[in-house]
């Protein structure tokens, strides 16, 4: 069996991979690339729109609108990442797909980490259960954090490893505090709860541990320099991000996470209908997936990395399971990552076991669960497609009556949803209430003495604020996610509409 056949490498010793073409990962890995990519670019590429969160890292460094504000929770890795397209082109497919190859080539690159660690089924059946979920695939073009921080934590996870299985040399400890130091840069939060668990496995080890406290530090310093100048330091600022995200302390959002696994990028708040408990099946089988993948990888000789992929795994995933009283599936995209280590190697023991048994019914149930998987996910990962890109045509809707009514660059727009709707109309956003409040109503009053000025109104009933009141009011669109857009605008002389 495969678990017997394995050898069982010295604690001290990294296991050693046989010579010949069948333990060569590469190509194995390159086509777990090249159809992530593919399916990318078949469900979630075409017709795509920035989305909320994208449209305040895209401004950061160009794109096609003024730089949104920068709330106290986000840090500055993903407008790094996408500064080399955006400071040449807002073109979003290419965006797109400069996203999606660098995303494959990342995964290809996180998992050849663990080559010397793992037989090459093991290390493909990992990469195609991690590429194979659908927040992975949605988010595998967006620009977004979360991939990134889950494609760092494996990296880290598996240099640790390599050290601690007795690698010598400076590639693990400079690996590790790169893969420290990119997953804090994105998320500096994902960073921390990261590195906690490296750090107490390093203990003893005085290089790899000097290079994660480094990387994590090298991580932190853009947030922590942004904290003093913008937020009065890392305290106010943390604090300040804590009320933004509701509160961080005891919350059980266990259930959240389960609900939003049936395509809902964003539940918050969750108290919602379940309405598709199935697509939930994969995520309750995944811890008994995980724990007979320890069994096996202990019986292979593998038992300390497997224990090290579900401590770091399971310090991951705390904050999003325990600590918010909401949840989105991409949070929880590092624990899924690293915990695709276990998951593979119990899943190529039940195929190698069910194919030397001569059991070519268990083989097949094997094979239609695994398919049966791929289509749940594949399923909703083009509803969830389909559902941003009608968000995004609807705020280039309201955008393009803005422009319609003579609200055109240079411009302001405040207001319901004003952060994604002024990037789509290459204007700046100024809210003066709410987590991106960032001026006053005297200021936006002011400044539409100088600049065409929107204050939108989403639904009906809704009302502008008091200074906006006596503006010239302009229905602009109607959506179906918010209802009619009414716009109070107030447009200087200067400033002509356009004729339809």
């Amino acid at each position: 069996m495969y678990a017997n056949t394995a050898s069982r490498p010295a604690p001290s010793a990294l296991p050693v991979r046989p010579d010949g073409p069948a333990h060569r990962p590469l190509p194995w890995l390159a086509a777990v690339a090249v159809v992530f990519v593919a399916v990318q670019l078949v469900v979630v590429v075409p017709g795509s729109t920035p989305s909320w969160d994208e449209t305040v890292y895209l401004s950061q460094s160009g794109g096609s609108a003024p730089p949104a504000f920068f709330s106290a929770p986000r840090a500055r890795g993903t407008s790094y990442l996408v500064a080399p397209v955006t400071a040449l082109t807002a073109s979003v497919t290419f965006l797109r797909l400069y996203l999606a190859v660098l995303s494959a080539t990342a995964l290809v690159g996180a998992l050849w980490v663990w080559r010397r660690l793992l037989p090459t089924p093991v290390l493909v059946c990992a990469g195609a259960f991690f590429a194979g979920l659908w927040p992975t695939l949605f988010y595998g073009s967006m620009a977004m954090p979360n991939l990134w921080c889950a494609l760092g934590a494996l990296a880290a996870a598996g240099w640790v490893a390599r050290a601690v299985l007795g690698e010598t040399g400076r590639a693990a400890p400079l690996g590790a505090g790169a893969a420290v130091a990119a997953v804090t840069l994105m998320r500096p939060a994902d960073g921390m709860w990261l590195a906690l668990p490296l750090l107490l496995v390093a203990v003893r080890r005085p290089k790899m541990l000097a290079a994660l406290a480094a990387g994590l530090l090298a991580g932190c310093a853009p947030w922590i320099a942004e904290a003093f100048a913008y937020h009065g330091g890392p305290v106010a600022r943390l604090h300040r991000a804590s009320e933004i995200q509701g509160g961080l302390g005891w919350n059980i959002a266990v259930d959240d996470q389960a609900k939003a696994l049936e395509g809902r990028t964003l539940c918050r708040p969750c108290d919602i209908p379940w309405k598709r408990p199935g697509t939930t099946v994969w995520w309750a089988v995944l811890p008994f997936l995980t724990a007979g993948g320890v069994l096996v990888a202990r019986r292979a000789g593998r038992g300390t990395v497997a224990r090290l992929t579900i401590v770091t795994a399971g310090f991951l995933a705390v904050p999003y399971l325990f600590l918010i009283g909401y949840a989105a599936p991409r949070f929880l995209l590092p624990a899924y990552a690293v915990l695709a280590v276990p998951v593979a190697e119990c899943v190529v023991y039940l195929f190698t076991r069910a194919r030397r048994a001569g059991r070519p019914v268990g083989l097949a149930a094997l094979a239609l669960l695994v398919v049966g998987h791929l289509a749940v996910q594949l399923q909703v990962l083009s509803r969830v497609s389909a559902s941003s890109h009608s968000t995004g045509a609807e705020y280039a809707a309201v955008a393009h009556a803005l422009h319609q009514a003579g609200v055109r660059p240079p411009c302001v727009v405040s207001g319901d949803q004003a952060v994604p709707i002024a990037y789509y109309a290459g204007c700046s956003s100024r809210q003066t209430t709410g987590h991106d409040a960032s001026a006053t109503p005297a200021e936006v009053r002011a400044g539409a003495r100088r600049v065409a000025t929107a204050v939108l109104v989403a639904g009906e009933g809704g009302q502008p604020p008091q200074y906006a009141r006596a503006w010239p009011r302009v229905v602009l669109a109607d959506t179906r996610g918010a209802g009619t857009y009414t716009g109070y605008l107030a447009v200087p002389a200067t400033a002509e509409p356009s004729r339809p």
